[in-house]
């Protein structure tokens, strides 16, 4: 059994509560002969900025880069509002999206049968609701440049955010989007604003061109990112697989969260390109919840994003299809038992914490994987 090399950064916020329970879990893998992990720790966003000014230091950069995957919990946080723009807590995130060359972002929506209550839409709306938003994660408008604020002086500013994107980046998002809908319902919506941008007609035209040179076989429609919104809301159902740019996708894939009934319900995996001699990829693997500092320390914070994360990284890093099913079966048993953390507490059903919640997950792999 091949060992895996896992680095872990809790982060701030909730982050460490949550990574906490995912520590607990690749304990109970190793222990149980499911997989062999090894760990290692380190500092990000504002955590690391306490101890050594920047956000990510070049020494838990080489930890990445030598990495098999990263779990990530979350950064953020009022406290750190002051820091330097360079050494703000999410620029650890975007370095590591970016030197690590995760491109591709995926962001799985599942309505659990148990949570369907939970959502702010109609049960009939979202349960059943299975749909992943591919978002592309190093390019557009923010890394594009320039970048900047400009003093114009009579007391005015201007301030310059440019979106950028280039064909090869178009087409290897698609493909990633192509090749899940092919594994899933057949199905890939794109959405872009090519009514309004420039970037939106290449998007548009690149897009059409992968689908038709190498895709044919997969059903293909756009939307508007706009009207895709709205979409989302009114029958999310519609949805299979969406692929978007950098901004839509961190907007969208916020909407479809909340469709779920959590942010805490939801995991996400950023994905690089497949070595060719290798045939491994960077990967790191984060809730996309943030780091909720209004109850970090209290035992409050939904593991669920973040076990269902590391249910990705078996999945997508390490071909470990069976124990990733056993993850998620776990987490839908916990909560079909009734168990809900804070965020998803409603009437008839039993509030625990952070650890507890943890804990039950656990209790649910102990009985299916002894089935």
């Amino acid at each position: 059994m091949p060992t895996h090399k896992l680095l872990l950064l809790p982060g701030d916020g909730i982050g460490p509560e949550v990574m906490a329970e995912v520590k607990k879990l690749i304990a109970w893998m190793n222990a149980r002969g499911l997989g062999q992990f090894e760990t290692e720790e380190g500092l990000v966003g504002g955590a690391a900025y306490d101890v050594h000014g920047v956000a990510i230091t070049e020494a838990t950069m080489a930890q990445a880069m030598a990495a098999d995957a990263v779990i990530f919990g979350a950064v953020g946080g009022p406290r750190w509002n002051a820091a330097p723009y360079d050494a703000r807590p999410e620029a650890g995130l975007l370095r590591l999206r970016k030197d690590l060359g995760l491109f591709a972002n995926l962001r799985p929506a599942i309505c659990y049968p148990a949570l369907a209550s939970s959502s702010s839409l109609k049960r009939e709306v979202v349960d059943g609701l299975d749909i992943v938003i591919v978002r592309e994660l190093t390019g557009g408008v923010y890394f594009g440049e320039p970048k900047t604020i400009m003093d114009l002086g009579n007391g005015q500013k201007r301030a310059i955010d440019t979106q950028v994107y280039d064909t090869y980046e178009i087409e290897r998002i698609a493909r990633v989007g192509f090749e899940l809908a092919r594994t899933r319902r057949n199905k890939l919506t794109s959405m872009d604003k090519r009514n309004v941008m420039k970037t939106g007609v290449l998007w548009h035209e690149v897009v059409n061109q992968v689908h038709a040179r190498e895709f044919k076989d997969v059903e293909l429609e756009h939307q508007l990112a706009d009207a895709g919104a709205m979409q989302l809301v009114r029958w999310p159902k519609q949805f299979d697989v969406i692929v978007t740019d950098n901004l839509f996708g961190d907007v969208l894939s916020d909407v479809a969260a909340m469709l779920t009934g959590s942010l805490g319900m939801l995991p996400s995996a950023s994905l690089g390109e497949i070595d060719a001699k290798t045939k491994k990829r960077r990967a790191l693997y984060e809730p996309v919840h943030g780091s909720a500092p209004d109850i970090a320390g209290k035992g409050l914070a939904n593991p669920i994003a973040m076990l269902a994360s590391f249910a990705m990284a078996l999945r997508y890093s390490f071909a470990m299809g069976r124990e990733a099913d056993l993850v998620e079966q776990a987490i839908a048993a916990a909560l079909a038992a009734g168990l809900r953390t804070h965020d998803i507490k409603s009437e008839g059903t039993t509030a625990v914490g952070t650890t507890a919640m943890g804990s039950a997950v656990l209790q649910e792999l102990d009985r299916l994987a002894a089935g």
